[in-house]
Parts: C-alpha cells; structure tokens; sequence
C-alpha cells in the first residue's frame, strides 16, 4: 500500500523532468558496429583520460538510467553506458530467441567500434549475464568486473522452471505493453520506502523499453547461467570481481546473490536502503562501492 501512495502525488513528467534535464550533459550518440547500431550515452570520453568503464543495464531499463553515474565526481574512470540489443536506438539481435553469445557478439562489436580494448565492466541484473558472458570469452579484455544485483538467468534450472519464468513475463508484456509494465511493476524495482524521484526515474526508464527488444531480453534471461560464465572468469585471474545487493532488493535477493558472490570468492555487499535498483535510488553508496573496486581495478590486481 505504501507503493501506491507514491505513485499519484505529483504528475509524473515533473518528478522527472530535472532529471531528463540532467541527462542532457549526456548527449545520445550512436554508432555503427559490425552487429549493427549501438545507441549509448558517456561522461569524461572528452578528456580521453580514466579507465574506461563499461556499464550494461537490467531488462526493464536503459542507459540513461546511470545518470547518476555519470555525474558522480569521485569516479576516476570514462563512463560508457549502452543501450542493449533492442533498446533504445541499438539494433536487435538476429535471433527470436536468443542466448547469452549474441548479446556478448554486440558488445564486442562495439568495443571495437570505439577503439576500447580492455575496459571494465558494470553488469546489473540482466546487464549480468552479459558483462559475464563477454567476460568468460575475453578475459584479456575485461580489467574487472562489478555485479550489482546480478540475475543469474535460468539456463541450468530445470525445464519447467525456465519456461515458466520465461512465459509469465512475456505474458506480462503481451498484457501490459511497456507503460503498463512501467505503471504495474517498477516499483518492485525500489525499495518500499523509496524517495519519489529515483522511483519515478525507475519508472520513465522502465515505459521507453520496446517490445521485441524485451521480448529477446526475456529469453536471454530464460538462456542465462551467470555463476558458470563467472567461474570461468575468476580462473583467467584477470581481475577483481565485486558484487553488491541492496538489502531489500525483491528481484535478485541478497541470498541469491550471495552465492554469485561466493563463486567469485568475495563478500556480498549489501547496500542499506536500497531494492533492486541501488544505483538509483542509493547513488552515493553504489557510487563509493564502485570507486574503490575501480581502485583495484587500476592497481592492476587479479
């Protein structure tokens, strides 16, 4: 109940409004890569200084949704922030039903494209299973990896398990379409008591997905094995792992994410306050968890 007091305080394009104000300093650009359009967004690339840092979004969000990221001033690093396959201004992956590889083929592709070879990379929820995927392939390139609220997909779950998670989502999408999703469920993407404007920019990020780019999404999600993709990871010895959860995420709970955590042999960070959208909605402790993983990442520890 106390969700739904949030929703109708104030009309929702002016909760957000400073925001998209904000996310001007930002502007979108696109580029064409191999595996076709990218659309993405970056802070400090003008500076051509700071470790590159590469951050992939959950299934109901998209790049601006770091802007809080990028206005952060205690990260030493160049942001790069995409929109995934179908999102955005990005191309589609080529499959209806696509795995894990396709979308680490795309990210690759654009890698490529902006001339970065090694970067570290910024996984949430379903951004997860790709930064992971990538990661296993190309350890040589991935400097670090920080997992925040990682989904570890349902690849290895029993078959009734993977195609009811898959079918009730698309369900849901055929129902509600992208603002209703956005009206229904972006709440559970916050904690209970959270503030109205990282819940209303929880909200405008989740109504701009688009269907059939959500709909692979949701099969890469059914596709997914995170902790396999990982472990291959941490045995390349290419860098540090980190992974955080804020304590009342109801999407990716601490306990699920205490076992990605311990296959990468480090503490679950859990951040108080926070649900499943911690960068939003607790921006300056993700932020400071980021800064000293970063920290380690450019002292070149494994």
């Amino acid at each position: 109940m106390q969700a739904e007091a949030h929703q109708h305080e104030v009309p929702e394009d002016d909760v957000v409004a400073p925001l998209r104000a904000r996310l001007d300093a930002f502007a979108y650009r696109t580029v064409a890569t191999r595996a076709g359009t990218v659309g993405y967004r970056c802070a400090g690339a003008e500076r051509d200084a700071g470790l590159p840092v590469v951050m992939l979004h959950g299934i109901g969000s998209g790049a601006a949704s770091w802007l809080a990221q990028f206005e952060a001033t205690g990260l030493d690093a160049t942001l790069y922030a995409w929109d995934a396959p179908g999102y955005g201004a990005t191309s589609n992956v080529a499959a209806a039903e696509p795995h894990p590889d396709a979308y680490a083929d795309a990210l690759e592709a654009w890698l490529d494209a902006l001339g970065l070879d090694r970067v570290a990379l910024v996984g949430h929820s379903l951004g997860a299973i790709m930064a992971t995927k990538f990661a296993s392939r190309a350890p040589q390139r991935v400097r670090g990896l920080f997992l925040c609220s990682p989904a570890n997909g349902y690849g290895r779950a029993d078959a009734e398990v993977r195609l009811s998670k898959r079918d009730s989502r698309l369900a849901m999408l055929d129902k509600l379409g992208p603002a209703g999703m956005a009206r229904e469920r972006s709440d559970n993407l916050v904690a209970p008591d959270a503030a109205e404007l990282p819940r209303a920019w929880v909200k405008w990020n989740m109504s701009r997905v688009l269907p059939v780019g959500y709909r692979q999404a949701t099969h890469l999600l059914s596709n997914g094995d995170v902790a396999s993709e990982l472990a291959q990871y941490v045995s390349a010895n290419a860098g540090p792992v980190a992974v955080a959860v804020g304590a009342q995420d109801g999407i990716t709970s601490p306990a699920a994410c205490e076992v990605i955590a311990k296959v990468a042999g480090v503490p679950l960070q859990i951040i108080d306050g926070a649900g499943h959208a911690s960068y939003i909605e607790t921006p300056d402790v993700l932020n400071a968890a980021l800064a000293a993983w970063l920290e380690r990442v450019a002292a070149g520890e494994r």
